[in-house]
C-alpha cells in the first residue's frame, strides 16, 4: 500500500519544476547510506589503512559499486509495487516462512542496534569522558527524539540524517586535506592486489559488510511511501530521480569510508603506533600523530554515526515487523527492546570493538535472507510488470549476492575458527 505523506499534489507536477522537483524526490538514498558508515566501518577502514596503506582502496570502491546496486533493486522495488519487501515475502511465503524470516530480521536489527548504541557511546566516552553504559543510554534517547521526527512526516527525519552525514563528512575530509596524501600510491590502490593473509582478511571483511540486511528491507518502505505514480510518465521518473538518489547518497557514503581508509594510511601505516584496530587506538593515534583537532573531528564523525545509525536501525525494525507480520508496537517499546542488549553489554564491561565484530557475525547470518528475496522479487514480471530487471541486472544482483554471501561466509568461519 502506498501513503502520500507530504509534499505536490502529483508527481506530474514535480516534473514540470525541473531540478526543484527533483530535490522533493531525493533523500531515502541518504537515509540508507547511513548503514554503509556507521560505526562498524570506522573500525575496519582504518584497520586497512593502518596494516596496508592504500592497497585496498579497490575494495572500497568495489564495495560502493555493489551497496549501489543492491539499493538501487530495494528502491525500485517500493516505486514499482506500492509495497516494501517484507510486505511481499509475506504475501508471497508460507505463513511459517514468514514468521522464520521476520525471527531473523528481528535477530539483525537488534545486532544492529548493538553496534550503532556501542559506537555512539565509545565516542561520548572519547569526547567527555562519560562512562560507556551511560553513552548507551544517551545514544538511545537521542536516537529516540531522531524518530520522533517522523510524526512530522519523512522529510525532517531526513533532515536530521543528512546533517548528520555532513558531521561525519566534515570530521574525516577536515582531517583528510590536512595531510600529505601520497597520490601514486592512492591510484595504484585502485588495481585489485593483496599483500599476505592478512590483507585478505581484511578485504572480506570490508567487502563481507558491504550490505546491511536492515537497510535492505527500509529502503524499498522509504521509497513506497513518498509520491503516487499515476502514469507510466511519473514512475519512469521516481525512478530516474531515485537512481540519482542512490548516486549522490551511496557517493556520499564512499567518500567518507575512503577517507577513513586514506586518512589511516597516511598517518599509521609504517608508524609502529599501536591499537589502531580499535577506536579508541584510533583516537589516540590521531592526536598523537597529528592534534587533537583531528582526534576530536574522528570522534565527533564517530558519535553523528552512532545516533544516526541507531535512529534509522529502529526504524528499519518498525518496517520489518509491520511488513512480516503486519502488526506495530509503540515506538519506545521497540526503542527498549532493541537497547537493552547493547546496555547489558556495556554493563557487563565488554570490550567494545569486540562486541561489534560479534554484531557483524550475526549480521553476517541475515544477508542472505534479505539478498535472495531481493533479487528473486525484482525478476519477476508478475511483481514488477514492465520495471522487472533485464537478464543483465538480474546476472548482476546474483553475482554480487554470491560474492557477499561467500564472503561472509569466510568471515564467519574466520571468526569461529581463528578467532580472526
Amino acid at each position: 500500500m502506498t501513503a502520500v505523506q507530504q509534499g505536490p499534489a502529483s508527481v506530474e507536477e514535480l516534473r514540470r519544476r525541473g531540478w526543484r522537483g527533483r530535490l522533493v524526490v531525493l533523500g531515502p538514498a541518504f537515509v540508507a547510506a547511513v548503514a554503509y558508515v556507521d560505526p562498524g566501518n570506522f573500525a575496519t577502514n582504518f584497520s586497512a589503512g593502518a596494516g596496508h596503506g592504500y592497497l585496498l582502496v579497490w575494495v572500497i570502491v568495489v564495495a560502493n559499486l555493489m551497496a549501489m546496486l543492491i539499493q538501487a533493486l530495494s528502491a525500485k522495488l517500493g516505486v514499482a509495487t506500492g509495497s516494501n519487501l517484507p510486505e511481499l515475502c509475506r504475501e508471497r511465503m508460507p505463513r511459517w516462512g514468514a514468521r522464520l524470516m521476520w525471527g531473523q530480521a528481528e535477530l539483525v536489527a537488534v545486532a544492529t542496534d548493538l553496534a550503532e548504541v556501542i559506537g555512539g557511546a565509545v565516542a561520548l566516552n572519547l569526547l567527555f569522558g562519560i562512562p560507556l553504559l551511560h553513552g548507551g543510554l544517551i545514544t538511545g534517547v537521542i536516537a529516540f527524539g531522531l524518530l520522533a521526527l517522523q510524526s512530522r512526516g519523512h522529510r525532517p527525519f531526513e533532515r536530521a540524517i543528512v546533517f548528520l552525514l555532513a558531521i561525519i563528512l566534515v570530521g574525516l575530509v577536515s582531517t583528510l586535506f590536512r595531510l600529505d596524501v601520497d597520490a601514486g600510491a592512492l591510484a595504484g590502490g585502485l588495481a585489485p592486489a593483496f599483500s599476505g593473509i592478512d590483507s585478505l582478511v581484511l578485504a572480506t571483511g570490508i567487502l563481507g559488510a558491504t550490505v546491511m540486511p536492515h537497510v535492505i528491507y527500509l529502503h524499498s518502505a522509504l521509497t513506497q511511501r513518498r509520491l503516487v505514480a499515476r502514469s507510466p510518465e511519473d514512475t519512469r521518473y521516481l525512478l530516474r530521480t531515485g537512481r540519482t538518489d542512490i548516486v549522490l547518497g551511496m557517493g556520499l557514503a564512499g567518500l567518507v569510508n575512503l577517507s577513513m581508509l586514506v586518512i589511516a594510511a597516511a598517518l599509521f601505516f609504517g608508524s609502529g603506533v599501536p591499537g589502531t584496530d580499535t577506536l579508541e587506538g584510533i583516537f589516540d593515534g590521531l592526536g598523537t600523530r597529528l592534534d587533537t583537532v583531528a582526534a576530536y573531528g574522528f570522534a565527533i564523525a564517530l558519535l553523528a554515526s552512532g545516533f544516526a545509525s541507531s535512529g534509522v536501525g529502529t526504524y528499519a525494525g518498525q518496517v520489518i515487523m509491520a511488513g512480516f507480520l503486519h502488526r506495530r508496537i509503540p515506538l519506545l517499546v521497540r526503542r527498549l527492546l532493541t537497547l537493552a542488549p547493547a546496555l547489558v553489554v556495556l554493563g557487563f564491561g565488554v570490550d567494545p570493538t569486540q562486541a561489534l565484530v560479534l554484531s557483524q557475525v550475526v549480521l553476517s547470518f541475515g544477508i542472505p535472507f534479505a539478498l535472495a528475496p531481493l533479487v528473486w522479487l525484482t525478476a519477476r514480471r508478475d511483481v514488477m510488470g514492465d520495471l522487472a530487471n533485464s537478464r543483465a541486472t538480474t546476472a548482476a544482483a546474483i553475482g554480487v549476492t554470491a560474492v557477499v554471501v561467500a564472503l561472509n561466509g569466510v568471515l564467519l568461519w574466520q571468526t569461529f575458527t581463528t578467532g580472526i
